[in-house]
Order: structure tokens, then sequence, then C-alpha cells
């Protein structure tokens, strides 16, 4: 695959609390905020949110890190090329305050710009809230945006922040116990949280879903996949459950939780809508 050109996006800029960051857009319908994983706005990535505007939607990328439109495959920029801007994204992810990446109990400070962002295309879009979703570092944020009452689709597909270095990171993901409470009110209210993950993915350990089971009750629905269902063709062990280890054909189980994820935001986005 070739890099995006990102033909078929409107991009525009969108500013919170003195921080400024691109914003991509495409489609019409309540909004969706797609958070990209780590390297950042790929062109399956893209690929993604086209999906989610062929729903109805208006899917809404931030640019978080790395280039939009940016193939990390090596037979786009070959093997150093692809490894120096991998490192350079994962590097800049880990030492942003933006982001927690290793501590425990925390919310990253980029979910309060992105809670803006979604208020913004609330206001903006219509409809009956705003859904979202991250993946690896971001998969986290949707969780954490949450105690928005404006959230109300959150997906977590591989969450993998904190990173499990330890057993008490692997138990927790990334958001305060005050954030947590708030979400864990609202999931008794009538809230649905879906996580994705392959079960043998050691970013995101079965812990971390067995905690978010604990926490979150029967409002956390988990998807959870084995390894040998993912894209065999994925730069990496199986882990990107809705990009590059999606295997886009009928029946195939990488391809319903794809669907899974797309009936959530019909359900909760456009139901109630004219």
């Amino acid at each position: 695959m070739a890099d995006h050109d990102l033909s078929g996006f409107d991009q525009e800029s969108f500013t919170h609390d003195g921080v400024t960051r691109a914003v991509f857009r495409r489609g019409s319908g309540p909004a969706v905020i797609v958070m990209a994983e780590m390297p950042g706005i790929t062109p399956k990535v893209l690929g993604f949110a086209e999906k989610v505007a062929d729903l109805g939607c208006t899917a809404v990328l931030p640019n978080l890190f790395g280039k939009p439109g940016r193939d990390p495959n090596p037979e786009a920029h070959g093997v150093i090329g692809t490894a120096v801007y991998g490192m350079s994204s994962m590097g800049f992810g880990c030492v942003s305050r933006e982001f927690t990446v290793l501590a425990t109990g925390r919310t990253s400070k980029a979910v309060t710009w992105l809670r803006a962002l979604a208020a913004r295309e609330h206001q903006r879009c219509g409809g009956p809230g705003v859904g979202a979703v991250g993946m690896c570092f971001t998969g986290g944020f949707a969780l954490a945006m949450a105690v928005d009452d404006r959230l109300i689709a959150p997906v977590l597909s591989q969450p993998s922040l904190p990173l499990a270095l330890t057993r008490k990171q692997a138990s927790t993901i990334d958001i305060s116990p005050e954030d947590l409470a708030v979400v864990k009110q609202r999931c008794a209210h009538g809230l649905q949280v879906l996580g994705l993950r392959f079960k043998g993915d050691k970013f995101v350990p079965g812990a971390r879903f067995d905690f978010l089971r604990r926490e979150l009750g029967p409002a956390f629905v988990a998807v959870e996949l084995d390894n040998e269902h993912a894209n065999p063709d994925g730069l990496l062990p199986p882990h990107s459950v809705l990009t590059e280890h999606l295997i886009d054909g009928d029946g195939e189980p990488t391809r319903q939780a794809l669907d899974q994820v797309l009936s959530l935001f019909r359900d909760r986005l456009l139901t109630t809508v004219d």
C-alpha cells in the first residue's frame, strides 16, 4: 500500500487551551472521533474512517502524532525509513507529557483536548451524542473521554497504556480513579464500552480486560480474538484489530469485530437521527 494523499478528507485545525492540532474530516452526520494508533494516521486508519463515514457519521481524525497519510509498510519507504519513522513517532509518544505511558491511575493530558474537540463536534454535527474509537496508544482515551455525557459510544481497540511492564501496569488502564468513577456511574445508567484485543497481544494483556470487567461490569463488552485470525501480512505480531491485522472478508473474525464497532455507532448515534 502506498501513502494516502488524504483526498476525500477535509483538513482544518482545532485549538483548545493553547494547543492547536490538525484535524481531518470526512462524511456527515453525528461525529465519531477516530484516534490513530502508532505511528499515526496511516492509510488503513483512514480506511477505517471511510467506513465510519459510509455508515452515515462524520469521521473526525485529530493528528496526535506522526505524518498523516504515511504508510508504515517497509515496501513504501524501505526498511530503514520505516524503522526511523516508527521509532520517531514512538519516541515522541513516550516523552510527550500529553501521554501517560508508564504511570498508573492517571488520565493522559491529551484527553482534555480531545473532550473539547468532541464537544465542538457534537455542537457542529448534531445527533444524540458523539462516538470515539482509540487504538493502541490512544485506546484508553475513549474511556477517559466518556466522563462527558456527550460521549455515548466509546470503543477501546487494543488499549496499550500504561505499558504493561509490571503486573500493576498490566492490571489497569490509563484513567484516573476520579474519571473512572464517573464512567462507572454512567455505565450503571446504560453506557456501553466496547473493547477489542487479540488474546496473545503482550501490549494488551488479558489482565487489562479483566480489570475493565471488574470495574465496569456487564457494560464492558470484550471482543477477544485468537491470534490465528489476524491478517498474516501485518507488520507486527497480532495487535491492530481494525487496521493492520484486519482481514476484510465475510465470516472473518476481525471483520465481525469491525462490524460490531460499526453497529455500536449505528445503534447509539443514528437510530434517533431523522
